[in-house]
């Protein structure tokens, strides 16, 4: 993930563009020719009409940023679109690793910005669910509460923290906990995060289990700064199974408990875009099936 673009104008721990960066990605520059920021901007231009049209307050939003096919995996990093974000309409928060100062904090960026960070310029995928009404305003009331979001970060970064574990927390766990406290205000006279977890296991959330394959990746994790394994439990690690939050177990969840929450795909390959609404999941090579929205990035 990469070093975001957008300015973050909040308070205490929150994000500054200088120390504002994405996981994965803190020591590669960011790299795209004209064309390829072109057709991003017009991509990003896509998702944000579908949100303006719409009648949500906020949206739980998905992009494939991080790499992570190898394991089966599309959508590696999940934030909040919130309808009357400060920053602009439809800007997001995240939670973000700040690299220069290894450390996650908190980050409002626009839709352009947030969907720019991806691996690969040339094909990508983000994932929109629409909160019903009276859900949705509650999420954007948690999340732009910066006493209420700042309560639920993580002092620690850990990319695959362990889902139910307060030692370490991903982007992904920070929404999810988030959430929880939308729907479920914590008290304040208790651990925050020890109060989302027991709420998000009585929901029936289902962190995803990520099947790791080799004993020489949970070596290898050890090594990097923003991975650790000290979290998971060890028959967990010697099954070579890691649970871990990430968009698509959110995503799930939140369909289960709200039904009528709206999900929008959309993905661009070269030069074209597809947008579908509802249905299974776009294919890996972002072609449009009957019912689907195609639109040219190069026009």
């Amino acid at each position: 993930m990469r070093r975001a673009a957008a300015a973050a104008a909040l308070l205490g721990t929150l994000a500054t563009p200088a120390a504002a960066a994405l996981p994965g990605l803190c020591a590669r520059p960011v790299t795209m020719s004209a064309l390829q920021q072109s057709r991003l901007l017009q991509f990003a231009g896509l998702v944000r009409q579908a949100l303006l049209r719409s009648d949500a307050t906020a949206a739980l939003v998905a992009r494939s940023g991080t790499d992570l096919g190898r394991f089966g995996i599309r959508y590696s990093h999940a934030a909040l679109a919130l309808r009357e974000h400060p920053l602009a309409p439809w800007a997001v928060r995240q939670l973000y690793y700040a690299c220069d100062e290894a450390r996650p904090r908190l980050f409002d960026q626009g839709l352009a910005g947030f969907v720019s960070g991806t691996d690969d310029a040339e094909r990508g995928f983000v994932s929109v669910l629409l909160l019903p009404a009276a859900d949705g305003r509650a999420v954007q009331a948690a999340a732009l509460d910066n006493a209420r979001a700042l309560r639920l970060l993580g002092g620690t970064y850990s990319a695959n923290a362990h889902a139910w574990s307060t030692r370490y927390q991903n982007c992904n766990q920070w929404v999810a906990e988030l959430l929880a406290d939308a729907w479920q205000p914590l008290a304040a006279d208790a651990e925050p995060r020890e109060q989302a977890q027991a709420w998000l296991r009585a929901q029936g959330y289902t962190p995803t289990a990520v099947a790791v394959g080799s004993h020489a990746l949970v070596f290898a994790a050890q090594l990097v700064p923003y991975l650790h394994v000290r979290d998971h439990p060890l028959a967990d690690l010697q099954a070579l199974t890691m649970h871990v939050s990430l968009p698509a177990s959110i995503e799930a969840f939140v369909q289960g408990r709200l039904p009528g929450a709206q999900r929008l795909e959309f993905c661009h390959a070269g030069g074209r875009a597809v947008v579908r609404r509802g249905g299974p999941p776009l294919p890996a090579d972002c072609s449009a099936a009957p019912g689907d929205e195609a639109v040219s990035l190069d026009d």
